[in-house]
Parts: structure tokens; sequence; C-alpha cells
């Protein structure tokens, strides 16, 4: 298993709020993008397994904001699956400045459901063995 992604994030004049600093609910479409990018690098597109019924949504999210991030900053957002059941996984997830500054970490817990249902369904098989061989 791919021990830990990484997805570089700029920070737009967007992101920020009046004070100039990231918007705190930004941190979590960074984080968003890089599990995205990281099924991605997997082989894994979410638009077809999207127009067959089945998508991964976000159950839980635990975010500690440490440091801020400003307006035109690079960051390194990672992704690193810390638990892979039949039908969740778990990611612990960082954001760093391009200085190697810790601004925010995540635990997230994504489950997959079958869109019609909205229920929880196992994720396929041909998701989970690459996410298990991390290639």
């Amino acid at each position: 298993m791919v021990s830990e992604f990484s997805f570089p994030v700029r920070v737009y004049y967007e992101d920020t709020d009046a004070g100039g600093i990231v918007y705190y609910a930004n941190y979590l479409k960074f984080f968003e993008r890089a599990r995205t990018e990281w099924l991605r690098y997997l082989g894994v597109e979410q638009d077809g397994w999207l127009h067959a019924g089945t998508a991964f949504v976000v159950r839980h999210v635990v975010l500690d904001l440490k440091s801020p991030a400003r307006f035109n900053d690079l960051l390194t957002v990672t992704c690193e699956v810390t638990q892979q059941r039949k039908a969740s996984m778990s990611f612990w997830q960082t954001i760093r400045n391009q200085a190697g500054q810790l601004l925010c970490t995540a635990e997230v817990k994504a489950a997959c459901v079958s869109i019609q249902e909205m229920k929880p369904v196992a994720i396929p098989a041909p998701i989970a063995e690459v996410i298990a061989r991390g290639s």
C-alpha cells in the first residue's frame, strides 16, 4: 500500500477570508482534492463509478487547525490510508506550507455508498484491490 501520497495546492485569493488567511472550510476542499488525486494516481477515475451508481462520501472528519495558510502559499497536502474495510476507508491527512510547517491535520472516514439508495455498499473489487496493492 502506498504509505503516503502528496499533492501540491496553491492558495488562491478566493480561498482566503477577510483576514487574508485560508478560510477553515477550504482545508476540507484541499483534503478532498488530495484524496481524489490519490485515487487517480492509482488509476481509479471516480466519474465512471459515479455513472455506475457508486460513490465515496465523507461520513466523519476530525480537523485540527494548527497555523494559518495565506494567499499564494504553495501547500503540500498528504493522504495516507490508515484503515481499509469492506465498505469504508480511514485516512490521515496533513497540510504543510512551503517551509514544511505543519498547518492542519485531519482524520477522515469515507464510506462507499450506492448513490441511488445512499446506503453503504462494499468497495468494488477493482478499487479495493488497487488500493490494497497501492498501484
